[in-house]
């Protein structure tokens, strides 16, 4: 059950967590779809709007806390998580989400980003991956493509891009997912599982910035070839896609290939089997590398975990401390230990 749950409450609706505010992104924007899917699981979760919060940083997809009828916090370039943070241990009770982007997550906030998910508060991430700074109107983000031509680099990027679901997996994060935006009905699972996780849940949502960088994922995200060249991982399952479903994913050492069931003796007993609960998340690291072409691009829950959570650790540490030493004087502690006076 998620933090904040209020059984005794009335039912909302999609409705209830939409503002007066005048959405203010650029029209055929994939921030308004991401949006409309928060605002519609919102309500399954039963807990009351001012149980929750949403945090942002800078940037685009940083509007989202104006958005929601929540409380909210349009904070600091990269911040967001910081202070989520803040919020979550001092008031464990509330649900907690991030909203963050490309840029704001992985390149101003990147530290903050990575300290967050390895200490596991029970918080949701998400964060919009579009491959470009849109809010400043074009310039390469740490996930674009190696050589991509934008106004900060003509001649190409010569940096190599940030995989984040890695970024997840290597911060010892315990839930990491993929959606797309225009996928509407997986994303609104992915978001149903992610809340309720406990722990930490990141989520990487690919989105179409249609001014600065249209159709990033086009090549495998459009509906009429999505089929054969993304794979929705499922746990327990094999790893198979495809219009007729008659390929997959089959490991040769711990190299993967491209199979197609019936040809050259392949078999669906022969292919990967998504195990999202992997004491090592390996596997997961893995499938979070494969791109297209070379494979099929994977969506998905790609690992969990249970772990214990920061924010229950710290008040157990509050409690035995205040049992020992009693409750914490501010007068004290600035009259104890070696004091002096400035004149």
């Amino acid at each position: 059950m998620p933090s904040g749950v209020d059984i005794q409450g009335p039912k909302l609706t999609k409705a209830d967590f939409a503002t007066d505010q005048t959405v203010r992104w650029c029209p055929g924007c994939g921030d308004y779809a991401i949006l409309a899917q928060v605002q519609k699981v919102m309500p399954n979760f039963g807990i009351a709007r001012e149980n929750i919060v949403f945090v942002s940083g800078i940037g685009c997809s940083s509007r989202f806390p104006y958005y929601m009828n929540t409380y909210g916090f349009h904070s600091i370039h990269g911040r967001a998580p910081t202070i989520a943070t803040g919020i979550k241990v001092s008031r464990p009770e509330l649900s907690v989400w991030v909203v963050t982007g490309d840029g704001d997550g992985l390149s101003i906030g990147g530290n903050h980003l990575i300290h967050a998910m390895r200490r596991n508060l029970d918080i949701k991430i998400l964060l919009f991956n579009n491959r470009i700074y849109g809010l400043t109107k074009g310039q390469f983000s740490p996930t674009s493509e190696f050589g991509k031509k934008t106004k900060s680099s003509p001649f190409g990027t010569a940096e190599q891009p940030i995989n984040p679901l890695g970024v997840a997996l290597a911060s010892e994060c315990t839930f990491v997912a993929r959606s797309v935006d225009i996928d509407t009905q997986h994303l609104s699972s992915i978001i149903e599982r992610a809340a309720q996780h406990k722990g930490t849940a990141f989520i990487e949502i690919y989105q179409n910035c249609n001014i600065f960088n249209d159709g990033a994922f086009d090549d495998f995200v459009a509906r009429e070839v999505r089929a054969d060249r993304m794979v929705q991982l499922e746990h327990g399952k094999p790893v198979v896609f495809g219009k007729e479903r008659n390929k997959g994913i089959r490991l040769r050492g711990f190299h993967p290939e491209v199979v197609t069931l019936g040809e050259n003796g392949a078999t669906e007993a022969d292919l990967l089997v998504h195990d999202e609960t992997a004491q090592e998340p390996a596997l997961a690291y893995l499938l979070s590398r494969m791109t297209y072409p070379d494979y099929p691009v994977p969506v998905g829950v790609f690992y969990r975990a249970n772990r214990p959570r920061f924010e229950e650790v710290v008040e157990q540490q509050s409690i035995q401390a205040t049992a020992r030493f009693g409750a914490g004087s501010i007068e004290r502690l600035l009259e104890s230990g070696a004091t002096w006076k400035v004149t």
